[in-house]
């Protein structure tokens, strides 16, 4: 698979579960378990730097500094015993050259900008005692500690009610305008694409089968694959007379048992002996392309 990211833009990385979202980001901080599994890349470039050969104390000097990532579970991503005043200081420390006095002001500041009403009170909280969205607030203000250039944002509001979801992918959208930094948006939320991403990769079983801007692709989708998420949507359930939801049968398959062709094929509808046999490419133009033998007709979705 190959993806760019731009200074100040947002890509969004959708796809079901398995499709390998979650890995490609633990791949690129490798943070990824290295006893099951080796990053193969020709160049993971970060302005300039290969994250792919660097060593353990130059992937440490990155991460957190240049490149961040939010978890989409912050209760477990969050430390219990520890107050938030020291995961946050902790935090800033290591990637600042300020006093403790300084890192203490500073986390005021990354709590007042996620927008956590009494900052100052809560950073004596432990992480258990906060609401999910406050909990997630705080994951956002460590991602910003070592004012990174990239931010990998993992399925973010996956445990968040409707609300909350909406006022943290605003606050996201709000960040990333003020501050300039590119962010990877992982996400199973096809609406929360729309608010926060001017790109999207749709990725199937490891690869990349649909790229493209944002309103192109969810608009006339070239991969039966898209077609079929977007399909899946419960828009217009109540509007047009009962409309019934699509699913894409099957499942996406493990990496043990992908077919020699094009993975997607067991699934779809318009697969021919071609697909079975062989795998097509990603087909780009520019930032744009896909990867079918038998693409639609940029019908809308």
């Amino acid at each position: 698979m190959s993806f760019s990211v731009g200074v100040g833009e947002t890509l969004a990385l959708v796809g079901e579960s398995g499709a390998g979202k979650s890995l490609t980001a633990m791949a690129l901080m490798r943070l990824h378990k290295t006893q099951f599994m080796d990053v193969v890349a020709d160049r993971i470039d970060l302005q300039g730097r290969d994250i792919a050969r660097m060593n353990d104390r130059e992937i440490r000097q990155i991460r957190g500094s240049k490149i961040a990532m939010i978890f989409q579970d912050p209760l477990t991503a969050l430390n219990p015993v520890l107050t938030v005043e020291r995961q946050l200081v902790e935090s800033i420390l290591l990637h600042n050259d300020l006093s403790r006095a300084g890192a203490r002001q500073r986390a005021l500041e990354l709590l007042d900008m996620v927008r956590i009403p009494a900052a100052k009170s809560r950073l004596g909280e432990y992480s258990h005692r906060l609401s999910g969205g406050m909990r997630q607030r705080v994951m956002i203000a460590m991602a910003l500690a070592g004012n990174p250039q990239l931010i990998l944002a993992d399925e973010p509001t996956t445990a968040l009610d409707v609300t909350i979801s909406a006022q943290i992918l605003d606050l996201l959208r709000e960040l990333q305008t003020n501050l300039g930094v590119g962010m990877l948006f992982i996400t199973h939320d096809l609406h929360a694409v729309r608010t926060v991403a001017q790109r999207v990769a749709v990725m199937y079983s490891g690869r990349i089968v649909e790229t493209g801007d944002v309103d192109t692709v969810f608009t006339a989708p070239r991969h039966p694959y898209t077609e079929g998420l977007l399909a899946a949507r419960p828009h217009g359930s109540f509007v047009d007379g009962g409309h019934r939801l699509r699913e894409i049968p099957g499942t996406v398959p493990t990496p043990s048992d992908r077919p020699a062709g094009c993975a997607f094929a067991p699934r779809c509808g318009h697969k021919t002996t071609e697909c079975e046999e062989t795998l097509p490419p990603l087909e780009l133009w520019g930032k744009a392309g896909f990867a079918c033998f038998h693409p639609l007709e940029g019908v809308p979705a």
